[in-house]
């Protein structure tokens, strides 16, 4: 017995001495590295270390009005193989060749982009040659893809077995397509240069947000990244944006563009008192007739505007007292004279012109001569005085406009030294000649009559939020209480609206028998190129500007049509039937969004009751009790129900194993469910409610057979 235990204790000391020698020889290890092989040990750890590796933060959503969004970053994946990896070389590489075959089978089915012969060739090519990243596809994939791929053969045992690679970009993406893409705009393909033009490029830096940092390790033979500056991600923005609105006024602008081979046009629509623009359209014509956003025209293109500029000269002269709008002035036979070689002519010249025309006449006619006379008459021995008067009324002052590019207007003094002030500058001024406004200026200008003579700015952005907690907002800044007395407001306002409704006025087409439209017509000549009126060619550019409903403006709208090639040049007839289409539409789809509500008398507890389905008694019971209609009960799951101004009547419908209910009445949904639970196979024609069936009801059915739903 002593021999056992003397026995026990020499082997535990043996095994004790061991533990104690490796301790011992570890501690030693340890000290050697951590003195005599620590600069050896530390550059090899530099090497396997990356440091400062930049985390790029998500950038921000770009969303309309209404929450829709118009603009994200999408991440999308490039997916590799490593056929480096241990695992697929050990034992002979067994687990490679077990699998190659299966892996080219599917890969082949998945991408379809060479068949599983060509897949397996190139895949066991590359894994003899130990190739560190075999591109899988040649493009980039989703997410919801690189999910699924990640459940195939070989790659679902992960990536450390597999050598499954995934390299991670993102993409910006407008679920709308090309609504607004000008003005929402592009980023650039590399994304860390941000925006290029539009909301993205002047909201860059806060849809960009800050990158982080990280470092990356070699660890057990793969590289494993640590953040240590944890990046920020970029803020949202909300756009004023309307998705409804915008496609009703690039559909309406682009089918007139198209009808009359116009080279580009221009729409914008924007809400009277708030400033908001709902919708902006920037359409050029492309080499093959097609028509795209090119460019924001709206915004930067410094033209003259032509006739919409004589509404600026009269209320001018009217609120400087120089003239009132019912006096007369003589046009003559629409030929007039304003010195040597400075000739006027009316648009009805060749008829023989207006003759006398009150003013208020001139604007409904659009009279070159009566608007180019009075201003002359008023101005001619001051034209200070006139420019003076449209620099007051903040005419000439650039509006911070948060779309990159955005030109000012440019409106002449006669003390300006760059260019001669001719006999003839103030009549062309008057009537929208050497002057150059971009047609958003027009729009507010336009808008601020609409507006009581409030001069807002018009706005693109909302707020700015993050992580669904707003910021920052934004409102319309006022640029003019009052761009001009009351009374001439009222006597222009009467103008405009005459314009449509007057029986001589040159928008009569743009007559609505649904509500009241006020506004300009807009007809001017513009160069082609730099040569100049005479030497280069003219061109037209026609346009319509105003608001509506005229009694009680909600809508300010501008229409710009150039180089139309086809009718002839009409800013009634070409600009306003856009403007009266995105009118009506607007208001049509605006009335029909309005809930309904009915007022409750004393007759009746609850107000009408809709129509209810036949079908489910669980989701009656639940819109019954969400709208606050009367309650009902059922010792059934399946009902017909009945109503009238006060009560709602619920039937049972009999539901049966193997025969076929009634259901007429039911949604697509019920029906559908309650048949093919009877195993029946379901054929649907049109939508709405049931109104047939091919099967009647209390009829037994086999499983298998054919029934057919008829909805309406």
């Amino acid at each position: 017995m002593a021999d056992k235990r003397k026995n026990i204790v020499f082997r535990f000391g043996i095994v004790y001495s061991v533990i104690c020698l490796s301790f011992l020889l570890v501690l030693y290890k340890i000290v050697i590295i951590q003195t005599v092989e620590r600069r050896q040990w530390m550059a090899v750890a530099a090497k396997s270390t990356k440091k400062n590796i930049i985390v790029k933060p998500n950038r921000g959503n770009i969303y309309a009005c209404d929450g829709r969004l118009m603009a994200s970053s999408i991440p999308s994946y490039y997916v590799y193989m490593d056929l480096r990896v241990p695992a697929l070389h050990e034992k002979n590489g067994k687990l490679f060749k077990e699998n190659i075959d299966s892996v080219s089978i599917y890969l082949s089915s998945f991408f379809g982009e060479k068949t599983a012969y060509e897949y397996k060739t190139e895949i066991t090519k590359a894994y003899h040659k130990g190739v560190a990243e075999y591109k899988l596809f040649p493009k980039r994939i989703s997410y919801s893809k690189l999910k699924t791929l990640r459940t195939l053969p070989l790659f679902k045992m992960g990536s450390i077995k597999s050598g499954l690679i995934t390299k991670e970009s993102f993409s910006r993406v407008r679920p709308f397509t090309t609504l607004a893409k000008r003005t929402i705009g592009d980023i650039y393909s590399d994304e860390s240069k941000g925006g290029k033009n539009g909301i993205e490029l002047y909201f860059n830096k806060i849809l960009l947000g800050k990158p982080g940092l990280s470092i990356r390790q070699k660890v057990a033979n793969r590289y494993m990244e640590t953040v240590q500056v944890e990046p920020v991600d970029g803020m949202d923005i909300t756009s004023t944006i309307d998705v409804d609105l915008q496609d009703i006024a690039e559909k309406a602008l682009v089918d007139s563009l198209r009808s009359y081979d116009a080279g580009s046009g221009y729409a914008i629509l924007m809400e009277t008192q708030s400033g908001e623009v709902k919708a902006i359209v920037n359409m050029q014509q492309n080499a093959d007739k097609s028509y795209s956003e090119n460019q924001n025209g709206s915004v930067s293109d410094q033209v003259e505007p032509g006739s919409t500029f004589k509404v600026m000269s009269l209320m001018a002269a009217i609120d400087d007292g120089k003239v009132k709008i019912t006096d007369r002035i003589e046009t003559g036979n629409g030929i007039f004279s304003f010195g040597k070689g400075a000739i006027m002519k009316d648009w009805n010249a060749n008829k023989g012109g207006f003759h006398t025309l009150t003013l208020a006449e001139a604007i409904h006619v659009s009279s070159n001569i009566g608007i180019s006379r009075a201003i002359v008459n008023a101005y001619g021995n001051n034209p200070s005085a006139f420019v003076d008067k449209l620099y007051k009324m903040k005419l000439n002052e650039k509006m911070n406009i948060e779309i990159p590019g955005t030109a000012a207007p440019r409106i002449r003094h006669p003390h300006d030294k760059v260019k001669y002030w001719s006999k003839s500058t103030l009549p062309w001024m008057s009537i929208g000649y050497e002057v150059q406004i971009p047609p958003i200026y027009t729009l507010a200008y336009f808008n601020a009559i609409a507006n009581n003579g409030k001069f807002i700015r018009p706005f693109f952005v909302k707020s700015i939020s993050k992580n669904g907690q707003i910021i920052k907002t934004f409102n319309a800044e006022v640029i003019n209480e009052a761009i001009c007395k009351q009374s001439t407001l009222r006597d222009i306002r009467e103008a405009l609206l005459g314009v449509v409704e007057g029986e001589k006025g040159t928008a009569k087409n743009v007559h609505s028998k649904y509500f009241g439209i006020a506004g300009k017509t807009g007809t001017a000549q513009i160069s082609k190129g730099a040569l100049g009126y005479k030497s280069g060619g003219t061109t037209h550019q026609v346009s319509f500007c105003g608001y509506f409903p005229a009694d009680n403006p909600q809508y300010t709208c501008i229409v710009v049509i150039r180089q139309p090639r086809i009718g002839y040049p009409s800013g009634g007839k070409m600009a306003g039937s856009v403007f009266k289409s995105i009118a009506e539409s607007t208001m049509a789809l605006k009335s029909i969004s309005k809930a309904l509500v009915y007022q409750k008398d004393s007759l009746h507890n609850y107000p009408f009751q809709p129509y209810i389905k036949t079908g489910f008694f669980k989701s009656l019971q639940t819109v019954t009790t969400e709208l606050k209609l009367p309650q009902t009960s059922a010792s059934t799951d399946w009902v017909k129900a009945f109503s009238d101004d006060t009560n709602i009547r619920l039937e049972t419908i009999a539901v049966a194993r193997n025969v076929v209910p009634d259901l007429t009445g039911m949604g697509a949904k019920d029906a559908v469910f309650l048949t093919e639970k009877m195993g029946l196979n379901v054929q649907v024609q049109g939508r709405g409610k049931l109104i047939s069936q091919s099967i009647n009801a209390g009829y037994a059915a086999a499983k298998g057979s054919s029934i057919i739903l008829k909805f309406e």
